[in-house]
């Protein structure tokens, strides 16, 4: 089903300062443009780049003159990440009050995530009625990049309540991997905070973090890892880590150690990872023979009391 993706820009600035083309020429060659693309491909999307810095009512005229020369997508651009949810669910609503046949077209969001909205806004847009949404796999694209694939994608899933319904068919375990293969292409690493793709997305290492994870798991996780590609939630060792976790992790490796032995390993630990801010699994395993060899140790030999015969104390 290929479509043909055509697009101007309609804002006053950019019709100003990039195209020097007036509103009414612009309309024309909207016009022009889909109606050409349409004896070619069934399925035409426009684009009205700016879109969010364009006057509203003017910006009705270009997709109602889309929409007659034939366009069955309508593409409302946030290309500079410059709008915020309510106001991109103010336009969108706008729009689909104003612009004849919007009805029976498919609408759009394309969002830029210039001051970090692009995920919230495209969510906007989901919630106002649009059946697409254009993303790329970790958040990839112009300047701070654009809506990220998996985060929709999640937000749907986990969310899907509060969006009506709305989902798409994208298989979610692939997610980490198809993100981790876009970054080696690119040479573009994912932040370690990054949003489900992040290796940092599913590890905890704050002590009441840790803890609650122990007791159970929808305590700090909203969604299980596998769900998305990862093989398993993580618990991180390091200075912020609790007594409870650290417990936890030497019992996997294979230690029990109690009491004062738990107390001296947990010490000897704390001293390390003030240090070297996490803690590897043969560390730990060294940490935990050492103060097992220490417990097991015989005491040292008592000094025989010295005695006078009659001496006395005062």
């Amino acid at each position: 089903h290929p479509v043909l993706h055509v697009f101007l820009a309609t804002s006053d600035l950019h019709l100003k300062y990039k195209l020097d083309m007036t509103r009414e020429a612009a309309l024309q060659r909207i016009h022009d443009s889909v109606h050409y693309g349409k004896r070619f491909f069934a399925e035409v999307e426009f684009s009205a780049e700016d879109a969010t810095r364009s006057d509203w009512n003017y910006l009705s005229q270009v997709f109602a003159t889309a929409i007659k020369a034939g366009a069955t997508t309508v593409n409302i651009p946030d290309t500079v990440g410059y709008t915020m949810p309510g106001e991109y669910t103010a336009l969108l609503e706008h729009l689909k009050a104003t612009v004849p046949g919007i009805e029976g077209v498919t609408i759009s969001a394309h969002c830029h995530d210039d001051l970090g909205m692009a995920t919230a806004n495209t969510l906007a847009a989901i919630a106002a009625g649009a059946g697409q949404v254009e993303v790329t796999i970790n958040g990839i694209g112009e300047r701070a990049g654009n809506t990220s694939l998996e985060e929709i994608v999640m937000a749907l899933k986990t969310r899907g309540d509060w969006y009506h319904g709305a989902f798409t068919a994208i298989e979610a375990a692939q997610l980490v991997p198809a993100s981790q293969l876009v970054s080696r292409i690119t040479g573009m690493p994912v932040q370690p905070n990054k949003a489900i793709v992040g290796q940092n997305a599913f590890a905890h290492e704050a002590g009441i973090h840790q803890d609650g994870m122990l007791k159970h798991r929808s305590t700090y996780e909203i969604m299980e890892p596998q769900t998305v590609g990862w093989s398993e939630s993580r618990l991180v060792l390091g200075k912020h880590s609790g007594r409870h976790g650290f417990d936890a992790r030497l019992r996997q490796l294979g230690y029990r150690l109690r009491g004062a032995t738990l107390h001296a390993a947990y010490a000897a630990f704390i001293a390390y990872v003030d240090i070297h801010k996490t803690i590897g699994d043969e560390e730990l395993r060294r940490i935990a023979q050492a103060v097992q060899a220490d417990a097991s140790a015989p005491p040292a030999s008592a000094a025989p009391l010295a005695t006078t015969a009659g001496a006395t104390t005062a």
